[in-house]
This record gives C-alpha cells, sequence and structure tokens, in this order.
C-alpha cells in the first residue's frame, strides 16, 4: 500500500516490523546472537548451515518441545540480521505454502527480548511428535539443509 505524504514522498514499505521467534533449550541473553555453526538439534544433531525462526508462537513452541539438551525450554523473540527464506521442511516440500511461518537464514538472528509466559503443548501430544520423529529418522528421512 503507497501512502503519500503532503504529495511530496510515497512510502511503499509497512510501518510495521514482524515478529519473529526461535524457541530453544538455551539460556540467552538480550543482544546475544544466535548463528549458524553449531549442532542441530534434530536428525543427525549435524553442523548447522541455517538458523530458524517463526512468526508463530505455536511453531516456536515445538521447536523448544522438541530441541535437545536439558536446559529450561525457552522461546526468545529475535531479529534477523540478513535475508530469511521459507524454510523447506516445512513449506513446499513438505506443505503447501508456509502454514507455520517458519524461515532460515545463513545469518544470525539478534534475540530482542524472551516470551516467558507461554503454554506448552500436552506431555501425550510431545511424546507423539518425538516418536513421529524417530519413526521418520528410522526410515532416513532427515531435515533439509541444502
Amino acid at each position: 500500500m503507497k501512502k503519500t505524504n503532503d504529495d511530496s514522498k510515497q512510502y511503499t514499505h509497512s510501518p510495521f516490523v514482524p515478529t519473529y521467534f526461535h524457541g530453544a533449550k538455551a539460556d540467552l541473553k538480550i543482544g546475544d546472537l544466535i548463528e549458524p555453526g553449531f549442532n542441530s538439534n534434530y536428525g543427525q544433531r549435524k553442523n548447522a548451515k541455517y538458523v530458524y525462526l517463526t512468526a508463530t508462537l505455536d511453531a516456536a513452541v515445538w521447536g523448544a518441545e522438541l530441541a535437545m539438551g536439558d536446559e529450561q525450554e525457552r522461546i526468545y523473540l529475535v531479529e534477523p540480521t540478513g535475508p530469511i527464506e521459507d524454510d523447506p521442511n516445512l513449506t513446499d516440500k513438505k506443505f503447501p505454502g508456509n502454514p507455520t511461518k517458519s524461515y532460515r537464514s545463513k545469518h544470525p538472528f539478534k534475540v530482542v527480548g524472551e516470551v516467558t509466559v507461554w503454554q506448552g503443548h500436552p506431555p501425550e501430544q510431545v511424546k507423539a511428535m518425538k516418536d513421529n520423529l524417530e519413526k521418520l529418522k528410522q526410515q532416513g528421512i532427515e531435515a533439509i539443509e541444502d
């Protein structure tokens, strides 16, 4: 949408900045960077080429609940520092469109806040999801990292 200010300037971008979330089991502080290059929380735990974020709180909750480790599950508000692209693990290669509003980047995300009040999924739903991911792993179906 274009808006005209005194008929002299046109603004073609939205004045609103999207909110992005990152679910993890990591104790991060505002200003910290979440960067590629660490072992992935999923699949064979290979060195991750990308970092992931989402525009939906539910997807971030899944990220926190499914992450490896014993740390507290956390949801961070993050800001991309470079371009982002659709996450092929949850978009057209597996689902039509991008229903979870999930993205990835080769550039770090800056932690700008933390969601401290959120509700996780029921334990039986988390167990079912983990069992399904294990079944996919046994079938050789891993996260797309290309």
